[in-house]
């Protein structure tokens, strides 16, 4: 067995241990880009191994150790070795963004020297060991967004230190030990999204430097927060989201510098207390809970308020003008007050807002009172959504004046006109912000980083923001070189030493926290050319006559050693020598379509901090899906396949050049893709909420009403028959699903996933077109015609049984099939027996039982196993265009479905669009629409 404490204790006498531990832990990890190619060439610490950062000098003991081992975003997976705990002058170690799994070493334990341990972002697994709470010099442990269990060790109270616990997006269980309040030096506990159960420690009162408490998507059975955190006066953020938390709200008057509270989707009950908060708040979120009484008084004067949702509670009376006349908002200051879903039944005298204050009060009795016609607008669904908004001086320098090609670009606020440098590019996030819009904020956020990195404000751009689950802050920025440099001349690029500077502010922690701004994290620190791929570690200090005379001892056991590698690696690239090669041949073929745009695979790992777990929102049989940031800010979804399941150059070339020839508002729009490095991804435009089938299930809170459903059937049809009747040439989709159907900010519905789609059929030599396409069946269990089951001929009707499945799903809330039974004919048999409202989803709320019951009707109708049973999808479009039109609801959500009369075509069987397309079906029935036309679907 290996004895570790031997190990440790003969390391600092033992140069060749550097090499020892470090080649030990190479062979736990997967490295698919070869950034550790050189961890084979002489000592790690005079041959500068990339990632490993070791002392500028011999330590007491006369020879040169570790101090860093930086991992940061290297697209590694494998285990942690045990040997880490050699490395016993270790002060960083950062495995953060890869794709690291097993457990956590018990052996780090033994780094007593560990300051920063950052293994956030990866898929580790496991308890955590007792053996990391006795770090003595431990300032951050960060292992959030893994997938860590067990429960909080007793031992961390130990970790007099540490100042920040990040361990959020876990599997972590058990109850919060109250001894964790021992911890003197504690600031930030982030442990939201977790398995804790138990009750909230009353303890954490006494804790004596808590700025930050975020137990958010947590268990803690009912029980009440307590009201000792009234008095912990340090406290900057109280965040209990969705924590089962019972009893009144605290209060929280007596914490001077307070400026965010969240205690929302909890059953708190009673009054609001009515003692007035901090003059730092700029979030107070206490919907969805049980709170009774009137709006206080003590939300009015809060100069620095964003927001204030009170949404879904049993809150009575008047609503306040007070809370936006008090207070100053102007510029890009916003107000968001959202009492909807409450009994509030009057509003004040003086109900007159200003344009950025947005007031929601859908869902109180004062909506349906006589004051309706004035207070309309505030009765509606309204868009509050925190926009970026970072407009940049005009460019007026010349386009060909700057390399793009190499990297370069135009410092937008340079004291220099057309100042042309080659910039770094950051992935940067704010944990814990507290704040809940950054508009206002921009200025004072980019003064305060480039304060912290010590670069003059032009030296900063922030290409995009975007607002993530927790909340947190996502951002893209560009970092620029100084006009002059220290030397007093011109500079274009940052030097080695400025880059090294400026990442280990980053990588160090070095920038000081800010009360408004939360805790921070490094995602990427992308260097592309002129720079080189990746940093190398510092020079260590040895002095250049002793490495000389390593080198030349080495050079006769050097040329032996390497003859015998040479062998093995030839005979070793012998084997893999046609794999690799086939992998290559994917991307020979140069790919080229107008109106589509390539990306490099550079930009795609840009846009997804490196394809990281944090940045994945789905995956199928082709492969992960990830939310991305183009440089210019877009937003967008990459799906990239996995390596089983790449196509081949002519069929991914197919699949590009087929969405590119379809356009329109109910269909996801493919804005590029990327054929380098043997990866095949396509880029599509970014659909915010989700799929369908998230909705039907119990992943969000907000149910669907009927008429929000009726209008995503709609438009999903609409997206339907666009391809099947005005595509050139027209499509089958072949997988038409709720997880295929997606939804933007608006609920629109737009039809996704065309990697299994065909086109029609076209006409033979006699001009005669085929009423079928024969092919092999594929699809989706649950959702594939039966028919095209067992006859392999595919048309237009497979695509409307499928739809009448997800018909079937929006009304009832059921999957297609579930513990062997299947949702068509479960619902035709309480249809059959009329029991059908019996099924009908419960989350839906109230509903018109004459459109439900048309609405059923029509899906069963899609849902018939002989084909010419079914409508067209023409008829499908216009039955719920019937639908729709007696909804009573319909009126209150924008459609943006309805037809108009510049959007309308004929579908009867003489019209020209039957005639173009005859592979149609043309069973329109005869009747026609309430407007006698069909709406077709124009291209954007």
């Amino acid at each position: 067995m290996l004895d570790l404490n031997f190990f440790s204790v003969h390391f600092s006498v033992d140069i060749g241990s550097n090499f020892d531990a470090l080649r030990a832990i190479k062979k736990k990890l997967d490295d698919p880009r070869r950034f550790l190619r050189d961890w084979n060439k002489g000592d790690p610490c005079t041959r500068s191994w990339t990632g490993v950062i070791c002392f500028a000098a011999p330590l007491a003991d006369g020879y040169l150790h570790v101090q860093e081992l930086q991992m940061l975003s290297k697209n590694l997976s494998g285990t942690l070795a045990p040997e880490l705990g050699l490395l016993s002058y270790m002060k960083i170690l950062d495995f953060m963004w890869n794709k690291m799994s097993g457990s956590i070493p018990k052996e780090i334990g033994n780094i007593k020297s560990l300051e920063l341990l950052l293994l956030n972002g990866n898929q580790l697994t496991g308890p955590l060991p007792d053996e990391l709470g006795y770090l003595p010099k431990l300032d951050r442990i960060q292992i959030d967004q893994n997938k860590i269990s067990g429960p909080l060790p007793k031992s961390f109270a130990n970790l007099n230190k540490t100042k920040h616990f990040h361990m959020n997006n876990n599997s972590i269980s058990g109850s919060i030990p109250p001894e964790l309040s021992r911890l003197p030096s504690l600031v930030h506990f982030l442990l939201d999204n977790n398995n804790l159960t138990g009750s909230l420690p009353p303890e954490f009162s006494q804790m004596p430097k808590l700025l930050i408490l975020q137990l958010d998507n947590n268990n803690f059975e009912g029980s009440e927060i307590p009201a000792s955190y009234g008095n912990r006066t340090t406290l900057l953020k109280l965040s209990l989201r969705n924590c089962s938390l019972r009893g009144p709200v605290p209060d929280l008057s007596n914490i001077p510098q307070l400026g965010y509270i969240d205690l929302s989707w909890n059953q708190l009950s009673g009054p609001i207390p009515s003692n007035r908060l901090s003059a730092n708040m700029t979030t107070i979120d206490l919907s969805h809970n049980n709170l009774t009484g009137p709006i206080p008084d003590n939300f009015s004067g809060l100069p620095f308020l964003q927001r204030l949702s009170l949404e879904n509670n049993l809150l009575s009376g008047s609503v306040p003008s007070t809370i936006w006349q008090n207070v100053t908002i102007s510029g890009a200051k916003k107000l968001v007050l959202d009492f909807q879903k409450n009994l509030l039944t009057n509003i004040s005298s003086t109900f007159n807002p200003p344009a950025n204050v947005t007031i929601m009060l859908q869902g109180n009795p004062v909506c349906s009172s006589s004051n309706f016609l004035n207070i309309g607008q505030f009765c509606r669904s309204q868009d509050a959504e925190d926009r970026p908004d970072l407009t940049n001086p005009e460019n007026t320098c010349p386009t060909l004046g700057c390399p793009t090609d190499q990297n370069f670009e135009y410092v937008p606020k340079s004291p220099a006109p057309c100042f042309c440098v080659a910039p770094i590019r950051v992935g940067y996030r704010l944990k814990s912000p507290g704040l809940s819009s950054f508009p206002s904020y921009v200025v004072p956020f980019e003064e305060y980083l480039t304060s912290g990195l010590k670069l003059n404000l032009y030296q900063l751009k922030i290409n995009s923001y975007l607002w993530e689950e927790g909340p947190r802050l996502k951002m893209s920025l560009n970092l620029y070189p100084r006009f002059f440099n220290n030397s007093g001349n011109i500079s274009r690029v940052f030097n080695d030493s400025e880059l090294l500077r400026i990442r280990g502010m980053f990588t160090g922690w070095n920038i000081p926290d800010s009360d408004i701004f939360g805790p921070y994290e490094l995602l990427n620190f992308t260097l592309l050319p002129p720079y080189a791929p990746v940093l190398q570690s510092s020079k260590s200090g040895i002095n250049t006559g002793a490495v000389v005379g390593i080198v030349l001892g080495s050079i006769a056991g050097a040329v032996i050693v390497s003859a015998i590698i040479t062998i093995l690696i030839l005979r070793k690239y012998t084997n893999r020598y046609h794999a690799v090669s086939r992998k290559r041949q994917m991307s020979s073929i140069p790919i080229k379509i107008e109106g589509v745009k390539g990306f490099s695979f550079e930009e795609m790992v840009l846009a997804t901090n490196n394809f990281s777990s944090s940045s994945q929102v789905g995956q199928g049989g082709y492969g992960k899906v990830y939310k991305g940031v183009l440089a210019d800010g877009t937003l967008v979804a990459i799906k990239r396949a996995q390596e089983g399941s790449l196509q081949g150059e002519k069929e991914f070339y197919t699949e590009i050049e087929l969405l590119s020839r379809v356009h329109h508002r109910n269909l996801v729009s493919l804005l590029g893709y990327c054929n380098e490095e043997g990866e095949q991804m396509l880029v599509y435009e970014f659909m915010p909420n989700g799929t369908l089938r998230d909705h039907l299930s119990a992943k969000f809170k907000d149910p669907l009403s009927f008429a929000m459903r009726l209008r995503i059937a709609l438009a999903s049809a609409k997206g339907i028959l666009y391809l099947h009747t005005e595509a050139d040439p027209p499509i089958f989709h072949r997988d038409i699903k709720a997880t295929n159907i997606l939804l933007d900010t608006k609920f629109t519905a737009k039809v996704a996933d065309f990697g299994l789609s065909r086109l029609a059929p076209v006409a033979d030599g006699e001009g005669t077109v085929p009423a079928h396409v024969s092919t092999v069946v594929k699809g989706t269990p649950g959702y594939l015609d039966p028919e095209y089951f067992l006859t392999h001929k595919l048309t237009d009707k497979s695509d409307v049984y499928s739809l009448g499945i997800v018909f079937l799903e929006l009304l009832t809330g059921m999957h297609p099939i579930s513990h062997g039974k299947n949702i068509a004919r479960e619902v035709n048999i309480a249809y059959q027996s009329g029991m059908f409202f019996s099924i009908i989803d419960n989350k839906m709320g109230s509903y018109p039982s004459e459109c439900v019951e048309q609405f059923v009707t029509l899906a069963l109708r899609c849902c018939q196993d002989e084909t010419d049973k079914r409508p067209s999808m023409a008829e499908v479009v216009r039955e719920l265009e019937n639908i729709w039109r007696i909804t009573p609801e319909s009126d209150s959500i924008p459609s943006e479905s309805m037809t108009t009369d510049s959007d309308k075509v004929d579908t009867t069987p003489n019209s020209s669009s039957a005639a173009m397309n005859p592979f149609v079906s043309s069973d329109v029935s005869g009747s026609n629409l309430v407007s006698g036309v069909v709406p077709s679907i124009k291209p954007r």
